[in-house]
C-alpha cells in the first residue's frame, strides 16, 4: 500500500536518504554531488509529500525476504531467471499459469489471459510480477500480431482489474513493457519521460501500459518495466543469433549504425529485486544497461567473445524481405535509452560494459 502524505523533508533529511540507501545497495556508489537530490526526486516523478519517514524507506531495503509473490510468464528468458532468484531469497512464490495447473511441488494458479481472473484468486500477495505475453519473433503475420497485442493488453488488464478489486491488495504491481515504446528515434537520447514513438511496438506498448490504469486507480504501486534486449543464452534475441555467429556467419545489422540498448538478465533479475524493496520506484523504467552501442559494436563484439569473425553483414533490404515488419521494428530501428530512474535510485549494475556481460554469459 502507499504510505500516507507525510510532511515534505528538506534537502539535508534527502541528502542523508540518499547516502542511508546507498549504503544498503551491496557495492552500490553513488555520487550524490554529480546527481543532487532534488533532481534524483524530479526525475522519479514522486511529490515528496509523500515520501515516508526515512527510516522506514531504509528498512523496506531489506524486507524482501518475507514477500509472497505471485508471477506470470515464468518460461522466458527473464522468468526461468528470475524464480529461482526469489525463492533463493526466502519469497514465498505462486506462479500465474495459463490452462490447468500442474501437479507438482510449485504453487500455481491456473487462468486464461483473455478471461476475467477473480479478484480472490490474486488476493493476499505481497507483489505480482507480470511478464507473460506472446513471443514478438517470427514474422508479423496479422494474426501474430493480434496475438502480440491481445496476450498483452487484454492478460494486463484483466489482471490489473482483478488486484483493484482483491481484499488483500498488493503493495506493488511490477508489468511488462518495452523499450519498443519509443519507436525508432535515430540518435536520440531516451529517458522514461520520452514522449511515445510510433509503428506497431510503439502503439502496442502504449496499450500495454494503459491497461494498468486500474491498479494505479486503486492507489497499488505501479511499475512498467520497459525492457531493452535481454541478453541470456537460454533464449531471447541472443539466443537467436549465437548459431549463426558460432559458424561465423554474424555481421553488422544493415549499416549497423543503429543503436541497441541492452541489459544482461542477471542485472534484469537483480533490478526487480531493486524495484520490489524501493518505494519510491513507480511508473515507467527503463531496464537497459547505461552503456547502449550501435549495431555494428554489438556484432563485433558477440563476434569476438566466441572467436570468430563477423563478416557476414545482413543489408537492410535483406531484413526487409526476409523479416517484414518485424526486421525493420527489431532490426533495424534504433533506441538509445538510458536508465534514469535505475541510476537515480542506486541500482548497482553488475554488468555495464557489453563484452563483459556476454563473456560471462557465453564462458560460464
Amino acid at each position: 500500500m502507499l504510505y500516507q502524505a507525510e510532511p515534505r523533508p528538506d534537502e539535508e533529511e534527502i541528502r542523508r536518504f540518499r547516502q542511508q540507501l546507498a549504503k544498503s545497495q551491496k557495492g552500490a556508489r553513488y555520487d550524490s554531488t554529480s546527481n543532487p537530490a532534488p533532481r534524483t526526486f524530479q526525475s522519479l516523478q514522486i511529490d515528496l509529500k509523500f515520501v515516508p519517514p526515512l527510516a522506514k524507506l531504509v528498512q523496506s531495503q531489506r524486507q524482501v525476504m518475507s514477500m509472497r509473490i505471485l508471477v506470470s510468464g515464468v518460461s522466458g528468458p527473464i522468468g526461468t531467471a528470475l524464480l529461482p532468484s526469489l525463492k533463493g531469497a526466502g519469497c514465498s512464490v505462486e506462479r500465474l499459469v495459463r490452462g490447468r495447473a500442474a501437479n507438482d511441488n510449485d504453487m500455481q494458479i491456473s487462468w486464461d489471459p483473455a478471461q476475467p481472473i477473480t479478484p480472490q484468486a490474486v488476493s493476499g500477495f505481497d507483489a505480482v510480477i507480470h511478464l507473460a505475453g506472446e513471443s514478438i519473433f517470427g514474422r508479423w503475420t496479422e494474426s501474430k500480431k493480434a496475438k502480440i497485442r491481445d496476450s498483452r493488453v487484454a492478460g494486463t488488464l484483466h489482471l490489473s482489474q482483478a488486484l483493484a478489486e482483491a481484499e488483500e491488495k498488493p503493495q506493488v504491481f511490477i508489468s511488462g513493457s518495452a523499450i519498443g515504446y519509443y519507436g525508432n528515434r535515430g540518435q536520440e537520447a531516451l529517458s522514461e519521460e520520452s514522449a511515445p514513438g510510433t509503428g506497431f511496438l510503439a502503439d502496442v506498448c502504449q496499450q500495454w501500459e494503459e491497461a494498468t490504469t486500474p491498479s494505479v486507480q486503486a492507489d497499488i504501486r505501479t511499475v512498467h518495466l520497459r525492457t531493452g534486449i535481454v541478453l541470456s543464452p537460454r533464449g531471447g534475441a541472443l539466443g537467436a543469433m549465437l548459431l549463426p555467429f558460432k559458424l561465423g556467419l554474424g555481421g553488422r545489422t544493415g549499416d549497423g549504425r543503429q543503436w541497441m540498448s541492452w541489459i544482461d538478465v542477471r542485472d534484469m533479475v537483480g533490478a526487480i529485486h531493486h524495484i520490489l524493496k524501493n518505494d519510491l520506484i513507480q511508473g515507467a523504467v527503463n531496464m537497459v544497461a547505461p552503456a547502449p552501442v550501435r549495431n555494428r559494436e554489438f556484432a563485433e563484439t558477440l563476434a569476438g567473445v566466441l572467436s570468430r569473425p563477423a563478416i557476414f553483414p545482413m543489408p537492410a533490404f535483406a531484413v526487409k524481405t526476409i523479416f517484414g515488419e518485424m526486421g525493420e521494428e527489431l532490426l533495424l530501428s534504433s533506441q538509445k535509452v538510458e536508465p534514469g530512474k535505475l541510476v537515480a535510485s542506486g541500482y548497482p549494475f553488475r554488468y555495464r560494459d557489453l563484452r563483459a556481460s556476454l563473456e560471462a554469459l557465453l564462458r560460464a
